[in-house]
């Protein structure tokens, strides 16, 4: 596994963590080149960021447990605690608002935080499937300041190489991108 890792809310982390996810929707951060995200990597750890009040306005009501976890299990200040690695099965660029829309369920964002996230600059998300694997044990490293601000990536100073085990089955994963895909050429909820 390369020693980088994805900047995600905690809530969405905690979602992949938890099989109730398995795509990724994303922007961009304001620190990327050009302000667009790009799938760098296709291997990572999920870095759980922790802005309260903006993940309980972004998230539905019914995942509102999920978040409440997740800080329960944020870690001390000043470290960074990682539970779980990604690896990217797909990458789409999706730049129909319906598209993205025919998501729904399978994310644990608004429909107004999907929308808000689709017009941002120029109109489109990327849909990332994700394999999660869940890591044999919690990693916990100290925060370093170059991993501030609004970017998606960031560099680790060491290999986080351990055992892991994937949150769900090959079949369950299988069904799951299969609903993807689906919902992605419906383009309708």
């Amino acid at each position: 596994m390369p020693s980088v890792a994805f900047k995600e809310w905690a809530v969405v982390c905690r979602a992949l963590g938890e099989a109730q996810q398995t795509l990724i929707l994303r922007k961009g951060g304001i620190a990327e080149t050009g302000g667009e995200f790009r799938p760098e990597f296709d291997r990572f750890l999920l870095y759980p960021t922790y802005f309260h009040e903006q993940q309980q306005q972004g998230i539905r009501p019914e995942f509102a447990p999920l978040l409440v976890a997740a800080e329960a299990d944020r870690p001390p200040t000043g470290f960074i605690r990682f539970t779980h690695a990604a690896t990217v099965t797909a990458v789409r660029f999706v730049d129909r608002l319906d598209a993205v829309l025919a998501l729904e369920g399978l994310h644990v964002w608004t429909e107004a935080t999907v929308r808000q996230r689709f017009a941002y600059r120029t109109p489109g998300l990327y849909v990332l499937t994700v394999r999660v694997e869940r890591l044999s044990s919690p990693i916990e490293v100290p925060e370093d300041p170059a991993f501030a601000g609004c970017k998606t990536w960031v560099h680790l100073p060491d290999d986080m190489s351990q055992d892991d085990e994937p949150v769900l089955s090959d079949v369950e994963y299988a069904n799951a991108i299969n609903e993807i895909a689906m919902r992605l050429a419906r383009g309708v909820i």
